[in-house]
């Protein structure tokens, strides 16, 4: 008897349980309320700070439902106009706009907080007729161009942040105009589609469970030729069934009086999706969930540019986690083995590639917990200068809290020490992929989503059009189980008149239960149950899902009814060669052979620094700090933008790997004549090297070599080499 609760345990239970149900009612009165007030604004957003409007891309030309601000500092921050201005995209994929800036820490934040400009593109929950994805691109590019144009005195391009589907949707852009961009920083963004691992990543089977991409016309036209964001939103949830059915509502139910305010804050943006053109969210569809043609250039503009991912020339970061159920690792960096079969080739092309994986944050935690905002955005935004120095290659980001005895502290930005570490493709293949099984069955998917998208078309879609007035569209939309939720616990429904006036006297009279009452333990025990019977339910649905996939996709009869034959080629093609690059690298690879002993006491410099380091394969903040704080030290006359030093920094690499002996037996040519010139170029070069403590024995020797090359004295260079230097 003595494990029963008292009576007065059970009273105060009952009691607290009783309160808690009357606020939890009124929390979801206030959701449904705050949702109706949210949508009736014109341009409804989340972000929590002041902008003013720059552009609005309804203005334009091919017009869109997007627009460009311009962030307003928070009392107390300060941006310095001569500072790369951010850019912060949000993701167009179902919800509302101002997701990256939601929280003062956010992307948005840190990068104030770090003393940028900042900028923000946004949508309309409405589409512009007829309006597309690529229009929308070029609005996106004419925003950046804004923005450039806007601050002549900022060193280098602005940094653009896309999350999610905005990462994909910057990356287009930013193939079709290079020129334009500053480090582009990805967050959660799929861009090769098909790509992942067996039992972990079963979104991407969806296409092939449902027959391909006639689901997709059939939703637009029974929207009037508007496609619902609503049904990306029930995606979304139906991906975590104990986070949708149970976590999330029970979570604010047994922290009401805690809870209540995060909680509403984020329903505001999860509780009001936008809408989208049919023609738009087909061709999303179509193209990449199911066809995966943007990693492998088979996508051209209107006007037959190849959209080459290969053609970005800024640096690329890729910020993804284990924990991400909607872009896992896999889908978002195996788009790097579709363009590049070795990482010599992306030096080669002159690409910078930086990835970095959080360990387990969700898909949205990327882009919007404080705790990923103030370490790995904020390490992102202060080091982004130094990302941009990098020499072409592939790294992976490794940030790191300082610990005790690190060495020179007070080179390191806050708490964390950035370093950039050099990968090989064999880390990314080491993350898992698919086999050549798998991507003959989803080239299978997407020749079956050709033929049934076709077939209903021809024989249903023109019926389905006939029969679906805008009014009827308008009500469907309306009765959404994801908007009629927030409705039926709204002001607008009439039962739920009792709930405020019960609330207030609860509020007034509340009585929390005490932390050990046994039937709270009891509750507490019950969730758990359920959390964990859901989660069975989900990891058999998953199973049966992919196990069906594999069976009917893996199909020898399909897979030749399809046109994969015994005979045929390749289910997913490697991107083709680009001979007008190519001629083009074999011109800059000429030109660079004459550039051996090309250059003053700074490349020879950077050119000493990047042999002694080259073994060990790695770059922290430190190194960069010295060298930003010599590069202050020059008057302003002879100080280098940052533009011209990455240039430097870029042909000193390629140099070195061009012919590593000849470039460094060439530094005394690109020294000056006078020893204490000389001895001050080395002092610049120790500095730098001094600055991640010791070297390794290797890294020692290099640098005893360059020393001794430092106190030689300069050769007479031959004739060629000093038309060249001329």
């Amino acid at each position: 008897m003595s494990n029963v609760p008292g009576l007065n345990a059970l009273q105060e239970y009952w009691l607290d349980a009783w309160q808690r149900s009357v606020l939890f009612l009124d929390v979801l009165r206030q959701r449904g309320n705050n949702h109706f007030e949210y949508t009736a604004r014109a341009v409804p957003n989340v972000l929590s700070f002041e902008c003013t409007l720059v552009r609005d891309g309804r203005t334009l030309p091919r017009p869109v439902n997007y627009g460009l601000v311009q962030i307003v500092p928070p009392a107390g921050t300060k941006t310095d106009p001569t500072k790369r201005p951010f850019i912060v995209v949000d993701p167009r994929a179902g919800h509302g706009p101002g997701i990256g800036g939601m929280k003062h820490d956010s992307e948005i934040g840190v990068a104030l907080a770090a003393g940028h400009p900042c900028y923000f593109i946004g949508f309309a929950p409405h589409p512009v007729p007829g309006q597309t994805v690529e229009d929308v691109c070029r609005a996106e590019a004419a925003f950046v161009a804004e923005v450039i144009a806007r601050h002549p005195e900022a060193e280098g391009r602005p940094v653009i942040i896309g999350n999610c589907q905005a990462g994909w949707q910057i990356m287009m852009m930013a193939a079709i105009e290079p020129q334009l961009c500053g480090p582009i920083m990805l967050a959660g963004s799929p861009l090769s589609y098909w790509a992942g691992v067996r039992g972990r990543n079963p979104m991407r089977y969806t296409g092939g469970i449902l027959g391909g991409s006639w689901m997709t016309a059939l939703a637009g036209d029974l929207g009037h030729g508007i496609f619902d964001g609503a049904h990306l939103v029930a995606n979304f949830e139906s991906l975590n069934l104990a986070n949708t059915y149970w976590k999330k509502d029970y979570n604010l139910y047994s922290r009401i009086d805690t809870e209540a305010t995060r909680f509403l804050e984020f329903e505001k943006w999860w509780g009001s999706p936008i809408l989208l053109n049919a023609e738009e969210i087909q061709w999303i569809v179509d193209n990449l969930f199911i066809g995966n043609r943007l990693s492998t250039g088979e996508l051209r503009s209107s006007d037959q540019r190849r959209v080459d991912l290969r053609n970005v020339k800024s640096p690329i970061i890729v910020f993804c986690s284990w924990g991400d159920n909607i872009t896992p690792p896999q889908q978002a960096l195996d788009w790097i083995l579709d363009l590049y079969d070795d990482e010599r080739e992306i030096v080669a092309n002159g690409q910078t590639i930086v990835y970095s994986m959080h360990s387990s944050v969700g898909h949205l935690g990327i882009f919007v917990s404080g705790k990923v905002a103030t370490k790995e955005h904020e390490e992102f935004a202060t080091c982004m200068d130094m990302i941009d120095l990098m020499p072409p290659g592939l790294y992976e980001a490794v940030i790191t809290e300082v610990e005790p005895g690190v060495v020179h502290p007070n080179l390191v930005n806050g708490r964390y020490l950035f370093t950039l570490e050099v990968r090989t493709l064999n880390d990314i293949r080491a993350l898992g992929s698919n086999d050549v099984e798998d991507d003959l069955r989803f080239a299978t998917v997407a020749r079956v989503s050709e033929v049934n998208h076709g077939l209903y078309q021809t024989t249903v879609g023109p019926a389905v059009r006939m029969m679906t007035p805008e009014p009827a569209a308008a009500l469907m939309r309306e009765l959404h189980p994801h908007r009629m939720r927030y409705a039926l616990f709204s002001d607008r429904n009439p039962l739920m008149q009792p709930v405020k006036a019960a609330a207030e006297a609860v509020r007034a009279a509340r009585q929390p239960v005490a932390e050990d009452n046994p039937l709270l333990a009891a509750e507490r025990a019950m969730s758990s149950w359920i959390i964990n019977w859901l989660d069975a339910c989900q990891a058999a649905r998953d199973t049966w899902i992919e196990h069906a996939f594999l069976a009917v996709y893996g199909s020898p009869l399909l897979q030749a009814l399809a046109g994969f034959g015994p005979q045929a080629g390749p289910a997913r093609p490697h991107i083709e060669r680009d001979l007008v690059r190519e001629a083009d690298e074999a011109q800059r690879l000429a030109a660079l052979e004459t550039r051996i002993a090309a250059g003053g006491p700074m490349a020879a410099g950077l050119r000493a620094v990047l042999y002694v380091r080259m073994p060990e394969g790695s770059a922290d903040e430190r190194g960069f700090a010295i060298l930003q704080a010599l590069r202050a030290e020059q008057p302003p006359e002879r100080r280098p933008s940052i533009a011209s030093l990455k240039e430097l920094f870029r042909e000193q690499f390629l140099l070195l790997k061009l012919d590593e002996e000849r470039a460094v037996a060439a530094i005394p040519r690109m020294l000056p004549a006078k020893p204490e010139e000389r001895r001050q170029v080395l002092g610049a070069v120790q500095r730098v090297l001094s600055a991640r403590g010791s070297l390794s024995e290797e890294g020692t020797r290099r640098l005893r070599q360059i020393e001794t090359l430092f106190d030689a004295k300069p050769p007479r260079a031959p004739a060629r080499e000093e038309a060249v230097n001329a």
